[in-house]
C-alpha cells in the first residue's frame, strides 16, 4: 500500500480544505461496430474551484447540469475521468479503493432522498453506528453511548435507537441521515439536495440544524440545491453550473448582489419574492438545454443567450476573476476596460 504522503501536493493552499482542478467526468454514451466508445456524455467538463475551511459552497443550476455528479466525483464515489481532487493537501483522485479507505471518515455525503438512502431492516442505532464500528471511531463498549450522543446533537430522541426507518417522518429520516454522516467525525460533507424532498417548514429546521452543526464542529459543506433562497441562506460562496461547466463563482453577497453571467441573471430572476407589490423582470430562456453528449461549440450557453456575440459560438470562455474573487466564464467580460459594476443587471433581489 502506498503511503498517504505519496499523494501530497506541494502547491496546495492550507486555507482551503478542498481544491478541484480541471475535473472531468465522462460517461460512455455510444459504441461503434467494434465495441469501442465513440460518444461521451460530459457530465462534468473541466470544472475548477476551491472551498475554504469552515465555509459552505452552494452549487446551483438546472436539472441535469451535473451538480450531483460533481459532488459524487469529488468524494471519489465514482472515479474522475481527468483532473485533480485535492483534499487537505492530499490528491485523492489518484488513490485506489484501499488507499481511499482511511479518507472516508473525513469526507461524507447526505443524500437527497431520506426514504431510499436508509436500509429498511436496520434499526436507527445500527444505521448510525455501522461506520463508527467499521472505522473504530470509539471502543465497542462505548458505541451505544456515542451513537446516542450523536443522535441528540441532530435532534433525535434516545428512544429512537431501536426504531426502524419506516416509523419516522421525512424530516426525522433526514436527521438520521445527517447523524449517520457526522458520526465518523468528518471534516467535509457534500449535501446533495438534502431538503428538496421536505416540506418548507421542515426545510428550515434541517438547514438551521446544518448551520448549527457546522459552527459546533467547524464543518465544511458543499451544498447542492435547486432552491436559490436556501442557497443564499446557508452558503458563503456560490457556484453556478450549466451543462457540466462552471459559469460563475463568487461570494454569496457578490453573486446575489451583482450577478454577471446571463445564465445567473436568468436563474435569479426566477426566484419568487414573497411580496405581491414587488415585481421582478423575469428573464425567459428560450429553447432547451443542449445534449451533454453533443454540446454546442464555443460557449455552451450561447444557443439560449440573448447577449450572444460571434465569438461566443466559436471560442470557449475561460473562468476569469473580474475582481473581488468574482469569477465568470463569459466573453462579455473579456475586455480589460469593462467595469463589472457598470454591467446592466436584469434583476435585483
Amino acid at each position: 500500500m502506498s503511503k498517504q504522503t505519496d499523494f501530497t501536493v506541494s502547491d496546495f493552499d492550507p486555507v482551503n480544505i478542498l481544491e478541484v482542478r480541471h475535473l472531468k467526468k465522462y460517461f460512455p454514451a455510444g459504441r461503434n461496430f467494434f465495441g469501442k466508445t465513440n460518444a461521451w456524455l460530459k457530465a462534468v467538463d473541466d470544472v475548477s474551484f476551491c472551498i475554504p475551511r469552515g465555509s459552505t459552497l452552494g452549487i446551483v443550476g438546472e436539472s441535469g447540469c451535473g451538480k450531483t455528479t460533481l459532488g459524487r466525483t469529488v468524494l471519489q464515489l465514482q472515479p474522475a475521468t481527468d483532473g485533480q481532487v485535492i483534499f487537505d493537501g492530499v490528491e485523492i483522485s489518484k488513490m485506489n479503493k484501499r488507499q481511499l479507505r482511511p479518507m472516508r471518515t473525513q469526507t461524507q455525503i447526505i443524500f437527497q432522498d431520506p426514504y431510499s438512502s436508509l436500509p429498511p431492516r436496520s434499526p436507527v442505532g445500527d444505521i448510525i453506528g455501522e461506520a463508527v464500528k467499521v472505522h473504530n471511531i470509539v471502543p465497542k463498549s462505548d458505541l451505544k453511548d456515542y451513537v446516542v450522543d450523536v443522535m441528540r446533537k441532530c435532534g433525535l430522541q434516545d428512544f429512537y435507537y431501536e426504531r426502524y426507518p419506516h416509523e419516522f417522518s421525512g424530516g426525522q429520516r433526514q436527521r438520521i441521515c445527517i447523524a449517520r454522516a457526522l458520526a465518523v467525525q468528518p471534516k467535509f460533507v457534500v449535501c446533495d439536495e438534502p431538503v428538496s424532498a421536505l416540506d418548507v417548514s421542515i426545510q428550515a429546521q434541517i438547514v438551521n440544524l446544518l448551520k448549527t452543526l457546522q459552527n459546533q464542529d467547524n464543518l465544511t459543506y458543499m451544498f447542492i440545491s435547486h432552491d436559490l433562497s436556501v442557497v443564499e441562506h446557508i452558503s458563503t460562496h456560490v457556484g453556478v453550473m450549466y451543462l457540466g461547466s462552471m459559469m460563475e463563482t463568487a461570494s454569496k453577497e457578490e453573486l446575489f448582489g451583482n450577478p454577471l453571467h446571463p445564465y445567473t441573471k436568468a436563474l435569479l430572476s426566477a426566484v419568487p419574492v414573497p411580496d405581491p407589490h414587488y415585481h421582478v423582470k423575469r428573464i425567459i430562456l428560450e429553447g432547451d438545454i443542449p445534449s451533454p453528449v453533443n454540446p454546442p461549440k464555443g460557449c455552451k450557453f450561447h444557443t439560449r443567450c440573448k447577449q450572444c456575440m460571434d465569438v461566443c459560438s466559436q471560442v470557449v470562455p475561460q473562468l476569469k476573476d473580474v475582481g473581488n474573487g468574482h469569477c465568470v466564464a463569459c466573453h462579455l467580460y473579456d475586455s480589460p476596460d469593462v467595469e463589472t459594476s457598470q454591467q446592466p443587471s436584469d434583476t435585483t433581489l
